[in-house]
């Protein structure tokens, strides 16, 4: 059977909510953050992560990842007009 969490332990049950954690490449230290208003909420003194703090990826990594595909898909586009010309010209022959 279950029991409940004894008063005066110092111990949490689960993870904390609305707050994640990024590591600064700078320092090699960890950030938590609120993800409601954004605002620094502590800094590690030393390298190891927050327990119980959801680790959060940069959103610069993902976009750059997007980036080069967008611009093979413009090249493409380009072929692709330029290439519906020539087309019809042959067929007008």
């Amino acid at each position: 059977m279950a029991k409940n969490k004894e008063p005066g332990d110092n111990r949490r049950v689960g993870a904390v909510k609305k707050r994640s954690q990024i590591k600064n490449k700078l320092t090699g230290t960890w950030t938590k953050r609120d993800d409601t208003t954004g605002k620094f909420l502590d800094v590690k003194e030393d390298a190891k992560p927050f327990k119980g703090v959801r680790k959060k990826v940069k959103t610069a990594k993902k976009s750059a990842k997007k980036a080069p595909a967008k611009k093979a898909a413009k090249k493409a586009v380009k072929r692709v007009v330029k290439k519906v010309p020539a087309r019809k010209a042959a067929k007008r022959r």
